[in-house]
């Protein structure tokens, strides 16, 4: 390209129009050096095409180039420059042509431009778009090595329940191949040994409801076998949120399902007959104490074989076994059919659990059962062994008793058949297990009982049917006994009062009741229960009972009013009874006297118009028998009804005891009782939980709160 020509004159006018055109605003920043560059070399070239010999259109064509190269491609500016170029004199008719080389040349500079840049984007986006498949296809490779070569088994599938997909480890997990899987429904996987819940937790899952779950489920093989695996299965959502697949992925852990089950086994049945071991038996006794119905009932037969020891010491240790074994598969084989569970607590003892028993009778069959199926010889080798047993029969209400207290109740017994001779079954008396009892516990341990803190006082809560309230607390004491574990008052009170220990015993309690009571009072006001206590009859006749109790109120602060003693009604034996003196004196403290189990022993009712009491507890008995079948109902009704009219007549408030359901407590308040105590408003329980009940009542803050 030739050098740009000077410009003068009318040049000179057209290249100050044309910088005026150029610097004007068409939508681009250029430097002003390079701007005015532009304008001398744009319009050198234009002022060469309209004078230069022979015409050159090209060189305006040049002009229109170089302005879209430096971007000025404005559609108004080409109008405005064709105007400008119309207005300006050229020689030869030269205008038409020039105007028009000037607009090709913008115009084919503007197309390549445009072909350039469209080229340039087609090939970015060709280059992405190559870019992307290349990511996705390295994506689905990795995922289908992660998919295919995953240890665990993986499915996929829709919300709809089908599956989808499967992996080679799940195939082989369930012993199938992809066409026995795939298309198959979820719902189909269901096994009778799943986990609760299991199958809740998956609908909430495909419904969008929860994002996961992780369960142990066995699953069926295809060839029938089961194995148990580790579920986890989570739910995949698109950008929307809207649930799409569900991916479960199957870890297989049959071994250690079966390992545990193994181990469970071996903790739970004894080695050597197979039967349930004594950590299952008291497993399955305790279960039955949780949460009993309302008279549920229980049996157990204690069972210790006859010369046992003989066998194991003339024959040995090999045959003794032997023998143990062929009377575990006797007992077995006898009772298991009835559904009893049969268990062997250790060396020649068995026992028998009746969890649903009907009765005495029924229990006793269990027993007659046990010497039947042991009655003929076992052969073992050569020898024919002649095998007897003693069994002690303990049948109950399980609201009357404690897992503990029935095993060494049952344990007793058995001991009362042998010493009746064995080779028969002997019935649990209460009376003589009580004795049996108390006299171990005190002679062993009482003495000292007292000093080393072994005992405590739980607090049975006692509400007014008319309004719900709790009224008062009974304190019952209980022996946490190193050997026997905890003893309830009736296991050992009796014989305390026998050998004179009632004394310092009954003082102990006094003391450590009226201190809670007097506690409570402090911290609750009036919303703290009455405080009942029991009086022993050796305490009741006891003239230093009324100086002591006097003493116990004046150190602990407690309001006499607050506290009812409660008797029994063999504590006074007729209206000379020095115990009435007592008694009388203790009224004059200010406390309430109350008859405790009354119905039980009392022949002469007339002594209770003269003693100083101002309420009774009707036996729990009473209200207990009212759900024995073998009693009429209603007769029972008419008496418990009849003793409240009595006590109501001579101006008592009246107490039932043993109440353990809701209808019992409803039927008492319709017939007028007052107080009503038993299972169905509460166990005796600690301290800290009759606190909890008095902040629950209405009006029942402590006190200083608003």
């Amino acid at each position: 390209m030739n050098s740009p020509t000077p410009v003068s004159g009318s040049a000179e006018r057209f290249h100050e129009d044309w910088a005026r055109l150029l610097s004007a605003d068409h939508g681009i920043a250029v430097h002003p050096e390079l701007l005015g560059h532009l304008v001398t070399r744009t319009a050198a070239l234009l002022h060469r095409a309209q004078l230069d010999e022979p015409f050159e259109p090209r060189l305006a064509a040049q002009a229109g180039a170089d302005l879209v190269d430096a971007h000025f491609t404005d559609p108004v500016l080409l109008a405005r420059a064709v105007e400008l170029l119309h207005k300006q004199p050229v020689p030869d008719d030269r205008g038409p042509a020039l105007t028009g080389a000037f607009a090709a040349g913008w115009a084919a500079a503007l197309r390549e431009r445009t072909l350039r840049e469209q080229e340039a984007i087609r090939t970015a986006a060709d280059a992405a778009r190559k870019e992307a498949e290349r990511a996705l296809r390295a994506s689905e490779a990795r995922f289908r090595a992660l998919f295919e070569s995953a240890a665990i088994g993986i499915g996929i599938g829709d919300t709809d329940g089908n599956i989808m997909a499967v992996n080679k480890a799940l195939q082989e997990l369930f012993g199938a191949g992809p066409a026995d899987m795939i298309g198959r429904r979820v719902g189909d996987l269901v096994h009778p040994e799943d986990t609760p819940g299991v199958w809740e937790a998956y609908e909430e899952l495909i419904s969008g409801k929860r994002e996961y779950f992780q369960f142990d489920k066995p699953y069926y093989r295809q060839d029938g076998e089961v194995i148990w695996t580790h579920l986890t299965v989570s739910l995949i959502r698109d950008d929307d949120g809207t649930p799409q697949y569900q991916v479960a992925m199957l870890e297989d852990v049959t071994d250690r399902y079966r390992l545990q089950e193994r181990l469970r086994y071996q903790a739970t049945h004894d080695p050597l007959t197979g039967l349930p071991n004594r950590a299952a038996f008291f497993e399955r006794l305790e279960k039955l104490f949780e949460d009993p119905e309302p008279g549920a009932r229980f049996g157990l037969c204690y069972v210790d074989l006859d010369g046992f020891k003989v066998v194991n010491d003339s024959l040995g240790h090999d045959m003794g076994d032997e023998l143990l074994s062929a009377v575990a598969d006797r007992l077995k084989t006898a009772l298991t059919p009835l559904g009893h569970l049969v268990a062997r607590l250790g060396g020649d003892e068995f026992v028998v659990l009746l969890e649903k028993c009907r009765g005495e009778q029924e229990a006793v069959a269990a027993a007659k059962t046990v010497l039947k199926a042991l009655a003929g010889p076992v052969l073992i080798g050569d020898h024919k062994l002649a095998v007897g047993a003693s069994v002690g029969v303990l049948e109950r209400r399980v609201s009357t008793t404690t897992p503990g207290a029935a095993v060494r109740a049952a344990d007793l017994t058995l001991y009362r058949a042998k010493e009746a001779g064995r080779g028969r079954w002997t019935l649990f008396d209460p009376k003589e297990n009580a004795r049996a009892v108390n006299r171990y516990a005190v002679s062993v341990r009482m003495p000292a009982a007292l000093d080393r803190g072994e005992f405590f006082i739980d607090y049975q809560p006692l509400y007014r049917l008319a309004d719900g309230r709790m009224a008062a607390v009974e304190a019952l004491v209980r022996w946490r006994h190193p050997q026997l574990g905890v003893l309830g008052p009736d296991e050992f009170v009796t014989t305390a009062e026998e050998t004179g220990l009632i004394m310092p015993l009954g003082r102990w309690v006094l003391e450590q009741a009226c201190g809670q009571a007097a506690e409570w009072i402090k911290q609750y006001g009036d919303a703290a229960p009455q405080l009942n206590v029991n009086l022993a009859v050796r305490q009741a006749r006891s003239a230093a009972l009324v100086a002591d109790l006097a003493r116990i109120l004046d150190s602990t602060g407690l309001d006499p009013a607050r506290l009812q003693l409660e008797i029994t009604e063999s504590t006074v034996v007729g209206p000379e009874d020095e115990a009435l003196r007592t008694l009388h004196g203790l009224v004059d403290l200010g406390v309430a006297l109350a008859v405790d189990d009354f119905g039980t022993g009392w022949s002469n009712l007339a002594y209770l118009r003269d003693l100083p009491v101002s309420g009774l507890k009707i036996a729990g008995s009473f209200v207990g028998d009212l759900h024995d079948p073998a009693k009429d109902e209603a007769t029972g009704w008419r008496i418990v009804s009849g003793l409240v009219s009595m006590a109501h007549a001579l101006g008592l408030t009246v107490t039932a005891e043993g109440v353990e359901t809701l209808k019992d407590a409803e039927r008492l308040r319709t017939i007028g009782c007052d107080w009503a105590q038993g299972w169905h408003f509460g166990r005796p329980v600690r301290p800290a939980e009759i606190a909890r009940r008095i902040v629950e009542e209405p009006g029942g803050r402590p006190v200083g709160e608003d």
